[in-house]
């Protein structure tokens, strides 16, 4: 049964439930205090910021910088100990000065690096600073307890303004030039005021006025001390009536958007209104202010707020982020965005309110609502535990009760189809389609999960998405449902909400951001958790809202991203800017009803909503902080020595270790500021750290380093000059290279020696080795010719003599002189093996076995000598030279019928020679270098055993008659000695015990 009421006139939504209320001071800024327990200094009665972005505070206890999050005691300025340390009028010049005035007389001044002091020497009256100020043109300006004096551009010394100016003696408070240039000053008794050089005037009210403030409108407000505050005007108006304050309050200040700010006994106070009182704008101890008696305010270049109490200081960040200030405390609120920028914000103890898009409140009407949907004709459908409603847009207004077996459990999400039917998912009993009173469980749709399903949606083709719990969606088209779980992609847990973006699909859940481009889905790579709302702004920015805070993923990226997934890469992770409690939004995202916690508005504004709040955000305009910050390099520590951070310091020899510390000045996030720092000659890249201030660097070699940091804010502004800090390592002796070669030298002379004796040792072994070798050789060769070779020798004369008896023309005869033949050369070749067993490898071991060669061979006709020292040769050389000389031998006793052979070993300082000579028949052509004769070939051998040695070999038959064999071989080649000479002579020269035993 449907009941259908138009409203007369819709009056509910037309008129106010009531003035809207001006949102919290604490809901539109986030306040931070720091007291004693943080570092931060007592009493502050100053505050000023230099152009290097310090926030200097001033109190009793002495001067102190900020950079948003170390406080730091500043005893000296330049090198200089301050005159005191009990400070009070503080200025930051435009030329990027500091000036500090001290409690009991006396200024000290920080201009261009250069510090100067001022007192009495200088024209300065003998009291206390209480304030400073800068003129139009340079001049500064100090109000001290004798009086006022002015310090001209250039000047060096303080003129003391006297009374014939018309300003009278006294104690000066405070100077104040407006933006039209008039000079105000308070002094004891009254304000005057003055145009350019002219006389000072006595201004209205006439009385006794300290503190002076500029409003946005020109005007010029004065409190007397004791809570009164009074507008100041240059004469007193018709009639001079009695001066009545204006507002209640100690100090008054203007900040840059025109706000008053009072400064009370026990409270700041924001006069949104105008001049008036409301303890909503008030930050009181029992909102968290550092402590009683405000007594300063000071607004930094970043429009941050801050103020000085008895026990510490307080900043007031304005949010990016606009809290809906309401009549009543929320519980739960659902959201459901409406035309003309307009949104319903459902609360379940109060009904739901509609909200114009500046936060303006008008009551709609008492019902509870669990769930909301705006239909393409937009008509608002509501939903709660026992019914459902149409509101049409014309106002009229359609109630459906649910069925009875279905009351009592909350509308969770709502959608209609391409047909305009209802599909609604309910508490405890799952999803339905709807017709009117008619409920059809899963729109007699078969396949569907069972269980709650926490959203719904309808895309642009009219298919309905149904997100369920664990990973699954469905999709329902002309009465058939599709599935996707995470075997298709979706792996983000329970699924949340549900987003159409044009032909593509979104789907958020407790573990991340999945979409659906018509063919699968894919994950978002990106720490997301809870994500329960989710838009698409015209510019193409996604935003997120999870449990976690608010997301924004900027357009470029969203395209980067689905392009990627289009190409079928792999899902990088992708960049976003987070948005949390700092912005101005504390709690997270609901995680079950109502849904979804993020709409957006006709008029492009976002909505958010936690658990006991509602934010808005225009994405299109959000308050960007576009100063870079100036980055400094504060502290340097090496081998636990600081030392100051010059722009280039040079450390002690033999240095380490490096702990640089280093800040960069942004004062209204510094938990969000990103550091990139590079030590040139260590670092091969820049390193990326958020948070951390300081580099540490060990084991450093000596040299030059060049130290980089650069910072950016928290919008991702970047200081791209940074800081830079040059340093120097000098060398240790034993870290120069002359100490470095040294080493080398020595190692290498170490090595070198230890080589030799190496050498040395196994030379000496294989010398060892050899007199056993030799030893056992010249056993085997006793042996063979005591038994084998006599033996042989005794047959041989046994058939010699037999032969003798045979006729001498027979052929037996022939035949045993041929044997005889062939067994005289298998003597001669056991000879030649005897006599090799016997060489003893000494140096003259050559000598020794040839002449027993030629001796044995030749007998009487064998005649040896040799000159020269003889020396040892290798091995291999020895037995090379060894054939070549037997073979020449043996040639000569065979071939030559010669009566004489002689072998001469010539041992030269440079050369080997070997030449054996006889004075046979000759070779004839023997000693062509061809083979010879047919079927020797021991001339052939001969040469190719000299070409192996690398010696020359010729052969010869002088016209004398006779042969000559002759053999040369270069020292180098043929002795060991010569083949160790070129490195031992080395060796020697620089080790001289490498030849000694």
């Amino acid at each position: 049964m449907k009941k259908t009421l138009l409203l007369p006139a819709l009056a509910l939504l037309a008129s106010l439930a009531a003035a809207a209320p001006p949102p919290h001071l604490l809901a539109d800024y986030t306040h931070t205090a720091w007291t004693r327990l943080q570092g931060a200094p007592s009493d502050v009665v100053k505050f000023a910021q230099t152009a290097d972005g310090w926030l200097w505070i001033s109190s009793p206890g002495g001067l102190a910088r900020f950079d948003g999050v170390r406080f730091e005691r500043v005893e000296a300025l330049g090198g200089h100990r301050l005159q005191s340390a009990s400070t009070m009028g503080l200025l930051a010049t435009r030329d990027g000065g500091l000036w500090i005035g001290h409690r009991f007389g006396g200024i000290t001044a920080l201009v261009g690096g250069k510090v100067r002091e001022f007192g009495s020497e200088q024209g300065l009256p003998p009291s206390g600073v209480w304030s400073l100020a800068e003129g139009p043109d340079g001049s500064i300006w100090a109000c001290v307890g004798g009086g006022l004096a002015v310090l001209a551009p250039g000047a060096a010394r303080f003129a003391v303004v006297t009374p014939d100016s018309g300003l009278p003696a006294g104690g000066a408070r405070q100077v104040l030039f407006s933006r039209s240039g008039r000079q105000w000053v308070s002094v004891q008794g009254g304000v005057y005021w003055r145009d350019g050089t002219g006389p000072f005037r006595r201004a209205w009210p006439q009385l006794d006025l300290m503190a002076l403030a500029e409003g946005p409108d020109g005007a010029i407000w004065a409190t007397d001390g004791q809570r009164h505050g009074y507008r100041v005007l240059p004469q007193a108006p018709p009639g001079n009536p009695a001066p009545r304050p204006a507002v209640a309050a100690n100090g008054i200040h203007f900040d840059r958007h025109g706000t008053m700010w009072l400064l009370k006994g026990d409270a700041l106070e924001r006069a949104a209104g105008g001049p008036g009182s409301d303890s909503s704008q008030q930050l009181r101890r029992e909102n968290g202010i550092s402590g009683p008696l405000p007594q300063t305010w000071f607004e930094d270049r970043e429009g941050n707020i801050w103020v000085g109490t008895a026990s510490g200081l307080d900043r007031l960040r304005r949010n990016r982020l606009r809290l809906l200030a309401t009549p009543q405390p929320l519980d739960h609120p659902g959201l459901l965005a409406d035309s003309d920028g307009q949104v319903l914000v459902a609360n379940q103890a109060g009904g739901v309110q509609r909200f114009s898009s500046a936060g303006e409140p008008l009551q709609l009407e008492g019902r509870l609502m669990t769930a909301g949907y705006r239909a393409p004709d937009g008509a608002l459908w509501f939903g709660n535990n026992t019914e459902r409603w149409r509101q049409a847009p014309s106002g009229l207004l359609s109630w459906y009760p649910h069925p009875p077996e279905y009351a009592q459990h909350d509308v969770q999400a709502m959608t209609l189809d391409r047909d305009g039917r209802m599909w609604l998912s309910v508490a405890r009993h799952g999803l339905f389609s709807a017709d009117g009173r008619q409920w059809t469980k899963d729109g007699g749709v078969a396949g569907l999960p069972q269980g709650l399903a926490p959203t719904v949606a309808t895309d642009a083709r009219g298919r309905v998405w149904v997100g369920y719990l664990g990973s699954r969606i469905a999709m329902i088209d002309n009465g058939k449902a599709r599935l996707f779980g995470e075997a298709e992609g979706v792996r983000i847990g329970n699924v949340l909400s549900l987003l159409v973006d044009g032909d593509r699909l979104w789907a958020g859940g407790e573990y991340g951001v999945a979409w659906f481009d018509g063919r699968a889905f894919h994950m978002l790579e990106a720490p997301l958790r809870g994500i329960s709302g989710m838009a698409r702004t015209a510019q193409g920015e996604l935003w997120l809202h999870g449990s976690e805070g608010i997301t924004r993923i900027a357009a470029p990226e969203v395209a980067r991203l689905l392009a990627e997934a289009g190409q079928g890469a792999p899902g990088q992770p992708v960049r976003y800017e987070r948005f949390d409690a700092q912005d101005g939004l504390l709690g997270g995202a609901e995680q079950f009803r109502p849904l979804p916690s993020l709409v957006q508005a006709s008029d492009g504004r976002l909505w958010f909503a936690t658990a006991s709040d509602v934010a808005s955000l225009d994405p299109a305009r959000i308050a960007r902080n576009t100063l870079a910050p100036p980055v400094q390099i504060r502290a340097l520590r090496s081998g636990g020595v600081s030392y100051m951070p010059l722009p280039q310091v040079r450390l002690p020899k033999g240095s380490r270790d490096v702990e640089i510390g280093f800040t960069a000045l942004s004062l209204s996030m510094p938990e969000r500021m990103r550091f990139s720092y590079m030590l040139e000659g260590v670092d091969s890249g820049w390193r990326d750290v958020q948070g951390r201030r300081e580099a540490f660097y060990t084991n450093l070699a000596p040299g030059q380093y060049r130290f980089r940091v650069l910072a950016s804010n928290e919008d991702g502004i970047w200081n791209a000059e940074g800081a830079t800090l040059q340093l120097e390592i000098p060398p240790t002796f034993t870290q120069t290279p002359w100490f470095i070669a040294l080493l080398v030298l020595g190692g290498g002379a170490l090595l070198a020696a230890a080589y030799a004796l190496r050498v040395r040792r196994l030379t000496a072994r294989l010398q060892d080795l050899q007199q056993e070798r030799l030893a056992e050789r010249a056993r085997i060769a006793r042996g063979l010719h005591d038994t084998l070779l006599q033996s042989v020798q005794s047959l041989i004369m046994f058939f010699d003599r037999q032969a003798a008896r045979l006729a001498p023309d027979s052929e037996e005869k022939a035949k045993v002189e041929q044997t005889l033949e062939l067994a005289d050369q298998l003597m001669a070749e056991g000879r030649n093996y005897i006599l090799d067993l016997r060489s003893d490898g000494g140096a003259d071991a050559l000598a020794q076995a040839l002449r027993q060669y030629g001796a044995v061979l030749l007998h009487e006709r064998f005649h040896a000598s040799s000159s020269g020292q003889a020396r040892a040769m290798p091995p291999q050389v020895q037995e090379e030279v060894l054939s070549i000389a037997r073979e020449a031998l043996f040639n000569a006793a065979r071939h030559a019928h010669a009566t004489r052979v002689d072998l001469l070993l010539d041992y030269g300082a440079n050369f080997f020679l070997l030449e054996v000579r006889d004075n046979g028949c000759g070779l004839g052509t023997a000693s062509s270098p061809g083979p010879g004769r047919l079927g020797h070939y021991g001339l052939v051998g001969m040469r190719e055993r000299a070409a192996a040695l690398g010696a020359t070999c010729s052969i010869s038959s002088p016209a004398e008659g006779g042969t000559v064999v002759r053999l040369q071989l270069a020292a180098q080649l043929a002795f060991i000695e010569r083949r160790q000479a070129s490195w031992l002579a080395r060796a020697r020269r620089w080790l001289p015990f490498a030849s000694s035993k």
